[in-house]
């Protein structure tokens, strides 16, 4: 192994506070899940067929992949913002596209599916629990203005203009540049790309607190699509680009012999299909669940059917 390559592979960049943040985040979650957990699956639940029948039905909200999910979603902004990724995406444009896709479409996911907000809430003690379940069923009332407010500010829509303005301004040339040179101006980066992820993909995968009405299946393929062509533009847009359009890169060293216009093109690329991939995969696998769905519905009984009411097409009258 090259001197270089060693030297970044054991670079990474130990930050006390996120490191506060993840391992409080992750030990809320793990608390309310097994507290959860226990309710749902302990010796009372076991006493009545009508119990067992609730345990099963409850089976999906404490199963152990949502646990595992959302540490992982945890371990994946780790790797973004203190791992040797974060040091190279300083030396090369395609390091800081794999930090961004990770912040955006890895992470979010990953946590959202885990549906975080009632093993957050079990996680807190008894009475501070009590408190906030309060307080938040006095904001989120039906009828309350804060519900209304959020809902406006969420809506689909506004959610994917936040996402697109997030991910196109954010590379803009001048912003880009200033977020390399101020660290301040990239942990904002990264908090309004991780945000937009959160927002984009709490539509996609129905986590709650549910304030909008239910999208269905198919509305969330749309939506998840969606997000592919302003994603794809920019990263076709860079790829193909003939000039160097982030010149921060022209003033620090070139590891590995790659060329800044390389460079450049391969963080394009990454962009336009990896990332774009990503909310493709989310749309397959809706698409897979819908088609599920269809196939396990009960089959029609012949006399349903097979009169000659029921074989008219719709819209034609008998004459």
């Amino acid at each position: 192994m090259d001197p270089i390559t060693r030297a970044v592979l054991s670079s990474w960049g130990w930050r006390v506070e996120v490191i506060l943040i993840l391992l409080l985040a992750g030990t809320w979650y793990t608390i309310g899940w097994r507290r959860l957990r226990q309710r749902t699956f302990g010796r009372k639940a076991r006493q009545s067929d009508r119990r067992q029948r609730q345990t099963r039905s409850a089976w999906h909200l404490a199963a152990r992949w949502r646990l595992i999910g959302y540490w992982a979603g945890l371990v994946v902004i780790a790797l973004a913002l203190m791992s040797p990724i974060d040091l190279l995406s300083g030396q090369l444009f395609f390091m800081h596209m794999i930090q961004h896709l990770l912040l955006i479409m890895i992470a979010p996911p990953l946590l959202l599916t885990a549906n975080p907000l009632p093993f957050v809430l079990w996680g807190l003690p008894h009475g501070l629990r009590q408190k906030v379940g309060n307080a938040m069923s006095r904001l989120l009332h039906r009828q309350s203005a804060s519900r209304r407010g959020l809902r406006t500010l969420t809506t689909p829509g506004a959610v994917w203009l936040f996402a697109v303005i997030a991910i196109v301004g954010w590379h803009d040339p001048a912003m880009y540049n200033a977020a390399l040179r101020l660290g301040w101006v990239h942990d904002l980066e990264h908090l309004f790309f991780f945000a937009a992820g959160m927002a984009y993909w709490w539509h996609v995968t129905g986590a709650g607190p549910r304030i909008h009405k239910q999208f269905g299946l198919v509305g969330r393929i749309a939506f998840a699509l969606a997000a592919v062509p302003p994603n794809m533009a920019l990263g076709v847009i860079l790829a193909f680009a003939r000039e160097v359009v982030y010149t921060y890169y022209l003033s620090v060293p070139r590891l590995w012999g790659i060329s800044v216009l390389d460079d450049q093109r391969i963080g394009g690329i990454i962009m336009w299909i990896p990332g774009s991939m990503m909310y493709i995969l989310a749309a397959l696998l809706l698409a897979a669940r819908l088609l599920n769905q269809e196939m396990n519905k009960p089959v029609l009984p012949e006399q349903a059917w097979s009169s000659g009411e029921a074989l008219i097409a719709p819209g034609i009258r008998k004459r």
